[in-house]
């Protein structure tokens, strides 16, 4: 949905909004920071200038080497390579859309979303993982979904090209049309209570602003070199670390993946400041970590952690044993940001997710079921509206009706509390609403899972809960009710079954517990909330009896 005429003209009016595109700020950052680090990675050093070069190239070579059109979306499964910023940058240089899809996605997420936003063709990374963005896009290939399919880091499939290729073939050749702005400039996939994830669609001049907005909240500039080690291609790594560090001249550190080890040795080497977006499960092995306490990590001056509440006890932790002075950040594919003030002592940062980035943003505590607000201090439900914050989902009519006001807001589903702290608005994060689970960064919709479990021939109903687990926050268990003289399913067995049926590794239960019936809450439904407290109190029990 787009934004009303009036927010528009405003967002303009008030200097939020540029009235140019993503790209055009993009390249234009880049002309002006030509020979400045741009990227950093275990195989390249790339100045701003190397990097444009080669995103306008490969747009040049899109123009020409496929008939690919303007406002086509582009599936990607790129990981933390160089070639994932030439892909990104040059899709948007030549129109495409960007739809930002993780590598560990498999064919049945990959195909339903290339058919919601009507995608047929695809960027893939051949050598991520054991190849499975590759094997994914030889099966939808096959089966009429991705006919255009552009391989980084390996062999061509289907006929289609190769990104070195068209990077080649595009070199010196005429730049594509410019990009009107008014239109959706990326897709991005948000979390959601069922079913796969929404897809949000960001737009060209608000999504420039949200990553200015971020880069001004932390007064990044072209002296500032960011680490990030999560996977790029979600809304956090565009929008937390690559746009904003392009937009300002910065330095973009890619990790490989969010390893230890390795990170503590870019850490060393490279000296970045800020490390944003730093997931719980990461900050834990930080600590467990015995090469941690001899590292020199007094160059981060920004450790933002952020995803979901850090563990009881952590950021003092990190403070006494590693010297890092905690930020905390809340989020979302949808837009707003919040995220510790500059100066702000410990009371905040240890307990709240600080302040909106932008003066714009508009947030409202509501009470549960009602668009009215809460007093300062109590709980209600987060919602949000401001200059990047989407007005509606894509091609989700139904969906928009309940998780937008009427007045625009983006009803989010967590439970959130408003604290006045010397004079400026802070706010906690309470829990959720919405059934996910958030393991580690990673959110699993129990909707989906169950609906699949259920598909197995020996389970007559399924639970999916979130058990608690003290590095990744939250894991997955599974309750389950049998039919009458099936033997017991482990959590292998049900792994495979799942893996078979197509889902993404990262969503498998962990644990299972066979019931013969569930909990029921006062209205007859499923009662999970009993459901979490049963496992936990197991947990607890498990850890006290491995204790004795």
């Amino acid at each position: 949905m787009p934004y009303p005429a009036e927010f528009v003209a405003k967002y303009r009016e008030q200097g939020y909004w540029c009235g140019r595109s993503l790209p055009d700020e993009l390249l234009d950052a880049a002309d002006r920071f030509a020979d400045r680090p741009a990227l950093v990675t275990p195989e390249v050093r790339w100045s701003y200038s190397d990097l444009a070069r080669r995103a306008r190239s490969f747009a040049s070579g899109i123009q020409a080497g496929t008939d690919l059109a303007v406002g086509e979306p582009v599936m990607f499964q790129m990981g933390n390579v160089a070639e994932t910023l030439v892909a990104y940058l040059g899709s948007l240089v030549a129109g495409l859309r960007p739809v930002c899809t993780l590598p560990q996605h498999r064919v049945r997420e990959i195909g339903l979303l290339a058919q919601h936003v009507g995608a047929r063709a695809s960027v893939l990374q051949a050598d991520h993982g054991r190849g499975e963005p590759a094997q994914v896009a030889r099966e939808l290939h096959a089966e009429g979904v991705l006919d255009t399919i552009i391989v980084a880091r390996g062999e061509a499939i289907g006929g289609g090209p190769t990104l070195e290729q068209l990077v080649a073939d595009g070199a010196g050749g005429p730049a594509p049309a410019p990009v009107h702005p008014e239109q959706i400039a990326v897709y991005q996939l948000s979390g959601g209570t069922t079913g796969l994830p929404k897809v949000a669609p960001r737009q060209h001049e608000e999504y420039v602003y949200n990553s200015r907005a971020w880069a001004e909240a932390l007064g990044w500039d072209s002296s500032t070199r960011v680490l990030y080690p999560l996977p790029v291609m979600h809304n956090a790594g565009i929008a937390l670390a690559v746009q904003p560090v392009l937009l300002t001249g910065a330095t973009l550190v890619l990790a490989p993946s969010a390893a230890v080890p390795p990170l503590l040795d870019l850490i060393e080497a490279e000296r970045p400041v800020s490390l944003p977006l730093v997931p719980p499960a990461l900050a834990v092995r930080m600590l467990e970590e015995p090469r941690s306490r001899g590292a020199d990590l007094s160059c981060i001056t920004q450790f933002i952690v952020g995803g979901q509440a850090l563990p009881e006890g952590v950021s003092q932790r990190l403070r006494d044993e590693l010297g890092i002075a905690v930020m905390q950040m809340f989020g979302m594919a949808e837009g707003m940001f919040l995220v510790t003030p500059d100066g702000a002592g410990e009371d905040v940062r240890h307990r709240t997710v600080g302040a909106p980035v932008s003066v714009a943003d508009e947030v409202r505590i509501a009470a549960i079921g009602s668009d009215d607000e809460v007093a300062v201090g109590e709980i209600g439900e987060f919602c949000a509206r401001g200059p990047y914050t989407i007005r509606g989902y894509y091609r989700a009519a139904q969906h928009n009706r309940d998780a937008f006001s009427s007045d625009g807001f983006y009803r989010t589903g967590d439970l959130a509390r408003a604290h006045e702290i010397n004079g400026v608005r802070m706010y906690s994060i309470e829990g959720r609403i919405k059934d996910v689970i958030n393991r580690g960064v990673e959110k699993i919709h129990a909707e989906e899972v169950e609906e699949i479990i259920l598909r197995h021939p020996d389970v007559v109903n399924a639970a999916l809960v979130a058990m608690p687990d003290p590095v990744l926050g939250e894991r997955a268990c599974a309750f389950l009710i049998l039919e009458p003289g099936a033997a017991g399913i482990t959590v292998a067995a049900l792994g495979e079954f799942l893996l078979a049926q197509g889902l993404a590794k990262y969503k498998l239960p962990e644990r299972v517990e066979v019931v013969s019936e569930f909990p029921l809450s006062n209205v007859g439904k499923v009662s999970k909330k009993d459901l979490r407290e049963r496992i936990a109190d197991k947990l607890r029990a498990d850890a006290a009896r491995d204790a004795r």
